[in-house]
């Protein structure tokens, strides 16, 4: 490309087309250095100013999809989350699935007592002698960070309930010293960053901390969202999160929920091969 093209950002920001972000992005992927190279030739000659990263990813996955649909849905795991939304409450419920595969029980949308007020808690987990609270923080649009404001109510949360004495698992505690967190789909803000750490709220979002962040953690245990999938349409991904299903590994130990919502067997049989191969990919 010798003409520099200028595009827009999810954040409304606008940066030069940098042909090696969209070549790792695919690597991170799996692709193959021979598809890396013919879909980054294909996009840089279609490129304008003024064209925006979601359309660049769009004709991006578009393409991926038509040489390796499960190397696609590893491509597409970012935008997926937002796809869990429109609304908090199945991020609320991927975040206690976290929890879960670290051997934890976990539980949602609870309410508990501080020293001066009740407060609305998204995820409560325990095991042994641990007990963690989590502030899960939803975001449907790419650019949005979650930035200090948020620290800073997240902590005051946490300081009118560091004392009180919980039930959870049949057995009395406060919450363990490492145990409150601060989790987004997005980023974070580097004062966020900073005000959290020195406050020690633990912080795991899209690409922080720098090793087991969100992305690492969907990639290495297989916890892809059901919205990766692409042999689902959009309102039976809707019905099946609706009844408690956020994981491409926990729909495929419950096929029978495909017939339940109406798919017939031809098409469970397309969902259920798609699954595995997504799953058995990160393996």
């Amino acid at each position: 490309m010798s003409t520099p093209v200028s595009i827009i950002k999810s954040d409304g920001s606008t940066e030069l087309f940098d042909q090696a972000k969209l070549e790792n992005s695919l690597k991170r992927a799996g692709t193959s250095p021979e598809v890396v190279d013919d879909i980054t030739d294909e996009i840089e000659n279609g490129l304008e100013n003024g064209m925006s990263t979601t359309d660049i990813y769009s004709k991006a996955f578009s393409l991926l999809r038509k040489y390796h649909r499960p190397t696609a849905v590893k491509y597409s795991i970012r935008r997926a989350l937002f796809d869990l939304g429109p609304d908090g409450f199945p991020f609320e419920k991927f975040v206690a699935r976290i929890f879960e595969l670290w051997g934890y029980e976990a539980v949602t949308d609870q309410i508990v007592q501080g020293v001066c007020v009740p407060h609305e808690i998204d995820v409560v987990a325990w095991k042994g002698d641990e007990l963690i609270m989590a502030e899960a923080k939803f975001h449907n649009v790419l650019g949005l960070k979650s930035d200090l404001k948020v620290a800073l109510y997240v902590k005051a949360r946490f300081d009118d309930i560091a004392e009180t004495v919980f039930d959870y698992g049949k057995k009395e505690r406060k919450i363990s010293t490492e145990g409150h967190y601060l989790i987004t789909n997005t980023k974070f803000t580097d004062m966020a960053v900073k005000y959290a750490t020195c406050n020690n709220i633990r912080l795991i979002s899209w690409n922080y901390p720098e090793h087991d962040n969100l992305h690492e953690i969907i990639e290495r245990n297989g916890l892809h969202p059901i919205t990766v999938l692409t042999t689902l349409t959009h309102q039976e991904k809707r019905d099946i999160i609706g009844r408690g299903i956020m994981t491409c590994i926990d729909l495929i130990g419950k096929p029978s929920m495909l017939h339940e919502v109406g798919i017939k067997e031809e098409g469970v049989e397309r969902i259920l091969t798609e699954a595995q191969a997504v799953v058995q990919q990160a393996k």
